[in-house]
């Protein structure tokens, strides 16, 4: 009996300057944003999922659900608009995602997230997936992050005899050519074909070669830095993007959760990063910042059909500009500001995160740059009316594909219009009955024609940063190849 008394004393004692910091420090919110790579809608449990996620069911209980919240169609745009504030071709107007060894990636002058948060005194850390360029100017540390941990891009990006091209405990690929064959794509997004190794990076320093057995401890890795992070004491706020490379392919779930999922590696590997968010919010809790702290909870875009992935009733999956591809789950938790158990169906979107968490925060936002973002703070913290914004572009790539104003979706080429409210689905066009709402919605895409283009770099569009000469962080030998960034040890 002594021993778990002593045991709670000891608990209670380590616990008392933790919560005595989090009343010391500003009434400005601490924030979270976990963002999730490739998770269909349809996978958790808030939104009627086949896999067990009762962190994030109580997350949503305690919370509020975004129900018609926008991403983009695949992973590096989709994180361009998240962290600029802007439509992800303004930022970044390339027409696929960046692949190991780009010569482009985000512009070191444009103002994310983690620098508007920064000038207004917070701490700001970046643990996981980045995808926004591998080259030194492109890194989290240059571009407002204090700390960084994690893989520069997907983790599917590498050579197949890693096993990064294939799922856990699946027969590896035969590789196609010799790894001298390989060679930079000729558009500046980087190498396509016979990829090097994955890199580990610890801020701008590679500390690491990633395999088979380092892609199943990647949720485990994340989770204990993000932890550790919130745990730490400090006297200012603090932003943490924590972005998992899981559930993107391969997946490489942990044995523990493959022992408990033994059916399905998708719902194993849904099920770790449930668990991760409920360690995360445990130790907000044990600190005492829980009515001090925002946590958001986003995918990047759909669930990928050809790997399992169900956004039902949405239609289409990764990689479209249907609903289903571009329509991701939100949540937000923030115990004593969002009212618990609630629901929105606002339209929001990715790019509206800066400007909502500037304003939460007290701090400015960029200037000398156009912004694509809203303020959805309203419908965010509970507000029962329509929000903000009432128009969505659909972008795939440079191409403009939809457009979305309030409830009504047309889909440009083929001229389907869909009522989204009474027809998620997109199952039945009604174009016909609604000419005026088509003409309306035409006209909104003739007006981005002459701002970001509707095809092509339009003249709205900023430009890429771009490096002369890039090179992969590691060469197909496990030698770091980038001169600038740190050491050059040998990964075996």
């Amino acid at each position: 009996m002594l021993r778990p008394i002593l045991t709670g004393l000891l608990l209670l004692t380590a616990l008392a300057p933790t919560r005595a910091r989090a009343a010391a420090t500003t009434d400005r919110p601490n924030i979270i944003l976990i963002n999730i790579d490739d998770l269909g809608s349809r996978e958790l449990g808030a939104w009627g999922g086949r896999f067990r996620t009762p962190a994030l069911d109580r997350m949503a209980a305690e919370g509020r659900r975004m129900t018609d919240h926008y991403a983009a169609p695949v992973c590096s745009p989709s994180r361009a608009a998240l962290l600029t504030g802007s439509y992800p071709k303004r930022v970044l107007p390339t027409p696929h995602v960046l692949f190991p060894g780009a010569a482009v990636g985000l512009h070191p002058d444009e103002q994310t997230i983690a620098e508007v948060l920064r000038a207004s005194g917070y701490a700001t850390a970046c643990i996981g997936k980045w995808h926004l360029g591998d080259q030194l100017p492109f890194l989290p540390l240059q571009q407002g992050f204090g700390e960084y941990f994690g893989l520069p891009y997907s983790n599917d990006m590498g050579p197949a005899a890693e096993g990064v091209k294939s799922n856990f405990g699946a027969p590896l690929p035969t590789p196609k050519a010799a790894p001298k064959a390989a060679g930079g794509a000729d558009d500046g997004t980087g190498i396509r074909a016979l990829q090097p190794p994955l890199p580990l990076l610890e801020g701008n320093t590679v500390i690491g070669r990633v395999g088979p057995a380092e892609q199943a401890d990647l949720v485990r890795r994340y989770t204990e830095r993000a932890v550790d992070y919130v745990r730490r004491p400090r006297t200012q706020p603090f932003f943490l993007y924590l972005a998992h490379n899981a559930v993107h392919f391969p997946l490489y779930p942990s044995a523990a959760f493959r022992a408990r999922v033994p059916q399905s590696l998708l719902g194993a590997w849904i099920e770790e990063v449930d668990w991760s968010v409920g360690q995360v919010l445990d130790a907000v809790r044990s600190a005492g910042l829980e009515r001090r702290t925002l946590v958001l909870f986003v995918s990047d875009n759909g669930g990928p059909l050809n790997h399992g992935a169900d956004n039902h009733p949405l239609r289409g999956g990764k990689g479209s500009t249907l609903e289903g591809g571009i329509r991701v789950p939100l949540l937000a938790w923030w115990p004593g500001r969002i009212p618990a158990g609630t629901t929105s169906s606002a339209i929001t979107a990715n790019q509206d995160l800066l400007p909502t968490l500037a304003r939460l925060a007290g701090a400015g936002l960029p200037t000398g740059r156009r912004l694509d973002g809203v303020d959805v703070s309203a419908p965010l913290l509970g507000d029962p009316g329509p929000g903000t914004r009432r128009e969505f572009l659909y972008f795939r790539g440079l191409d403009l594909e939809a457009v979305r104003a309030d409830a009504w979706k047309l889909h440009l080429a083929r001229g389907e219009l869909y009522h989204l409210g009474e027809d998620p689905g997109e199952a039945r066009d009604v174009a016909g009955r609604h000419p005026e709402v088509v003409a309306r919605l035409r006209a909104i895409a003739a007006a981005n024609a002459a701002d970001l283009g509707n095809t092509g770099v339009g003249p709205g569009c900023r430009p890429l940063g771009r490096i002369e000469s890039p090179q992969p962080l590691l060469a197909h030998d496990g030698t770091v190849r980038a001169d600038a960034i740190g050491p050059r040890p040998r990964f075996p």
